[in-house]
């Protein structure tokens, strides 16, 4: 495994599983099968709705906690300062520990400020080894960084070949905040595994689209998160540090980019109304 070393000095391991969109009756049984495959690094959040049976896929396993890093997200109706400790502690009574190693702010909307002292006094605490954020464009992850005593040390964005967030990294490199890359295959979409010019990549060294694609993050030293409910897929997904991309392919790989989100941004106000409706369509859920 290789480690992005964060501002704080704490390492995060560059592949993480993620667990996004895995229902409660999967997700035991997947996140233990992770960490029997070489997994170190969980990724969940509160809007996911299965960070108990995280929880129980790591009792599970049986693995000392102190060798997981193990990240989940605070939602938008969790926001504000008492809101925002409220429910890092529930989160803690779900995933079964007494601390994490990271928690993200989900979405850059509402009261991020009383959200984030909230996480600045668990990081003081040593209840939270890192704090970040996810979603935060370039100006937004300024104004974090400049306004705040503790600069965010993460921030989780949709990162992929077609859309690789060149810009925002160079923000974010100049910041001292590393990035982690949700749906690093798009979902699929676009037809990304089969995609001609990745694809004979991946036969020059005998590997996957889907290897290709986290080796190419990872020597970007980008946080990869894949998501997989198949074994043989986690092991796959996995198996990616035996071989290493040359400049050429990095530069070929570069050719795909589109700028374009392939899901939707998080700077306009259509953004804003869809997360207002999402707030709504999961109150009230467990």
């Amino acid at each position: 495994m290789e480690y992005v070393k964060l501002a704080n000095g704490v390492e995060i391991p560059k592949i993480g599983y993620g667990v996004f969109q895995i229902s409660k009756d999967d997700a035991p049984r997947c996140v233990c099968e992770a960490i029997e495959t070489g997994y170190r690094h969980i990724d969940t959040a509160q809007s996911y709705f299965n960070e108990a049976e995280v929880g129980q896929g790591i009792k599970d396993s049986s693995i000392d906690r102190k060798e997981l890093f193990l990240t989940t997200k605070i939602w938008i109706s969790n926001y504000g300062y008492e809101n925002t400790l409220k429910s890092v502690d529930v989160s803690l009574k779900k995933l079964g520990t007494d601390y994490l190693d990271l928690v993200l702010l989900h979405q850059p909307f509402s009261d991020t400020y009383g959200a984030w002292h909230a996480l600045e006094k668990l990081y003081k605490d040593g209840v939270i080894r890192a704090i970040g954020v996810s979603n935060f464009y370039p100006d937004r992850l300024a104004d974090m960084v400049a306004f705040n005593e503790i600069a965010p040390m993460v921030n989780q964005v949709e990162t992929n070949p077609f859309n690789q967030q060149i810009e925002a990294r160079k923000n974010m490199i100049r910041r001292g905040v590393a990035q982690e890359a949700w749906a690093p295959f798009g979902e699929g979409m676009q037809n990304m595994f089969s995609n001609p010019t990745l694809a004979k990549i991946g036969e020059t060294h005998g590997k996957s689209v889907a290897q290709v694609i986290l080796r190419w993050l990872t020597q970007r030293d980008i946080i990869a998160l894949p998501k997989s409910t198949h074994k043989e897929r986690m092991e796959e997904n996995l198996n990616i540090f035996d071989f290493r991309l040359s400049d050429d392919e990095m530069a070929t790989i570069a050719g795909l980019d589109t700028r374009t989100s392939m899901f939707f941004r998080h700077d306009t106000p259509e953004a804003v109304d869809r997360f207002v409706g999402y707030v709504k369509d999961r109150a009230g859920r467990e």
